[in-house]
């Protein structure tokens, strides 16, 4: 961007400028550059695998933010360098969070990635109490005590095209401040200056162990009132309140290694369409989900419906053979066309009359340790909402729910024994330029004081088998066990 360029993007109103430069970088890969530019607090680094098998074309290495957003139950705070700058008490947190955006007026320019900054972090799974009046206060112990939300304001970062072997370096000038441009310049000329630097050597993680035994966990439930909960889940469905609850159990267990560490090995054992580290300092936020919560771009509603499980085969025949049995599994596919119908209703809520459309229906992705059963909903965002419109309307999703949803979650609050905090929520970011990207926070661990929290569980219905139910809860998490027990046989230092 030239100076004039810059002039008039600021006569033009924008009150933040983005100024980028593109260089090479097929020396680098996106967790070398996170470890250079933005190993800190309150930084980030998301990547995709397509289907599980092919890397997406861009990762998004988020540098240090200096501004972030955190919100517990009604209560925000916005911190600026760790010094809390705003304090408020909000009915509503969620247009909070869109207002608080609508400060950032910033111009989309040409040649740029789709995303090149904005809001980026989580909606716990209890913001849908802001728009379910119904649902009231989670009733349950929140042990974790993590906000619901947290953004943070991602004003600086590195976008890097995995295609083209290729980076872009952006940051946000304000162009209120005294020689802006040229600090713009300065900014990027020193993140480049960074890259040329070499890495800090890291310890490699040894493949070549053997796959340690699962550790033992302390779970929320044991496994006879997890059994108790699903024959409870059955008796309502049986009297017609519901017709399917997604319970959850809480599984935790001490944990010493880097997180990074826990990140590189589940990018190698579960690779999946959104995996993200998250180090908000005094807490990680580490997954590898397969599931689209919603995502908006350029007006298009997409939902991605997950529902039906079976673990991976030994074999490729062994995989046909269990994709048979997934597809002929009347319980399964009675499920799916049910998280079908819920996806089509809420993303029908925010979509132009006649634009739903089911693009894709029951079709097997394989993961590492499972395979699941996935169809795609889309719709065009009705004229006058916005990507948070879309949010409120579909979180949580059906498939960490139920339906009828607000039902299942008074169901979930009554069996659950914890609040659920970050898992079932959004991950994601809120772009500058109005779309958005969130995956559901499942495959997702919590690291806090020394400890690592993962949670999983499973949609019942009428003919669910408890023990089963137990045991899908512990296939779904067997992923991001076996990268802890790699991450914590990986040297530190």
């Amino acid at each position: 961007m030239i100076r004039e360029e810059f002039l008039r993007l600021a006569a033009a109103g924008y009150n933040r400028i983005p100024m980028a430069c593109e260089t090479l970088a097929d020396f680098d890969t996106p967790l070398s550059i996170y470890l250079k530019l933005a190993d800190e607090p309150n930084s980030y680094l998301l990547e995709s695998v397509q289907g599980g098998e092919k890397w997406g074309r861009y990762s998004i290495i988020g540098l240090p933010c200096r501004t972030v957003l955190r919100v517990h139950d009604h209560h925000v705070s916005i911190t600026h360098d760790g010094i809390e700058i705003e304090s408020h008490d909000v009915e509503d947190p969620l247009a909070f969070v869109e207002a608080f955006k609508a400060r950032y007026n910033v111009p989309t320019i040409p040649g740029l990635p789709r995303f090149n900054g904005g809001l980026v972090g989580y909606f716990g799974y209890d913001c849908v109490r802001y728009v379910e009046q119904r649902l009231g206060k989670c009733p349950n112990p929140d042990p974790l005590g993590v906000p619901d939300i947290l953004l943070m304001v991602s004003d600086a970062v590195v976008v890097f095209d995995n295609l083209a072997g290729k980076m872009h370096a952006i940051v946000l000038a304000d162009p209120a401040q005294a020689d802006a441009f040229e600090q713009g310049q300065a900014s990027l000329e020193a993140l480049l200056e960074k890259l040329r630097q070499p890495i800090t050597p890291r310890r490699g993680l040894d493949l070549s162990r053997p796959p340690a035994a699962d550790p033992v966990f302390r779970s929320s439930f044991t496994q006879a009132d997890y059994e108790r909960a699903v024959d409870t889940i059955k008796e309502y469905i049986l009297a017609g309140d519901c017709m399917q609850v997604v319970p959850s159990q809480r599984m935790s267990i001490d944990f010493k290694a880097a997180p990074i560490d826990l990140y590189r090995a589940l990018r190698c054992f579960n690779p999946t369409p959104y995996m993200y580290f998250f180090n908000f300092g005094d807490f990680h936020v580490v997954g590898s989900s397969p599931e689209v919560l919603v995502r908006v771009e350029d007006n298009l509603i997409t939902v991605r419906p997950i529902a039906g499980t079976r673990p991976r085969g030994a074999t490729e025949e062994a995989d046909l053979a269990l994709e048979e049995d997934l597809l002929s599994d009347d319980k399964e596919i009675a499920e799916h066309l049910m998280l079908i119908d819920l996806g089509r209703n809420d993303t029908g809520r925010v979509s132009e009359i006649g634009s739903v459309k089911l693009t894709e229906k029951m079709v097997i992705e394989r993961y590492s340790n499972v395979m699941h059963i996935v169809s795609n909903v889309t719709g065009e965002l009705k004229a006058g909402l916005t990507a948070m419109d879309a949010l409120r309307a579909i979180l949580p999703a059906g498939t960490l729910s139920g339906a009828p949803k607000i039902r299942a979650m008074e169901i979930i609050d009554e069996l659950e024994p914890v609040k659920r905090g970050v898992y079932g929520g959004a991950v994601g970011y809120f772009a500058w330029n109005g779309n958005m990207d969130t995956a559901i926070a499942i495959r997702t661990a919590v690291i806090k004081d020394s400890e690592l929290h993962v949670q999983a569980g499973g949609g019942i219905v009428a003919d669910s088998v408890p023990a089963l139910e137990w045991e899908e809860t512990l296939n779904k998490r067997r992923a991001m066990f076996r990268a802890v027990a790699l991450a914590e046989q990986t040297p530190q230092g």
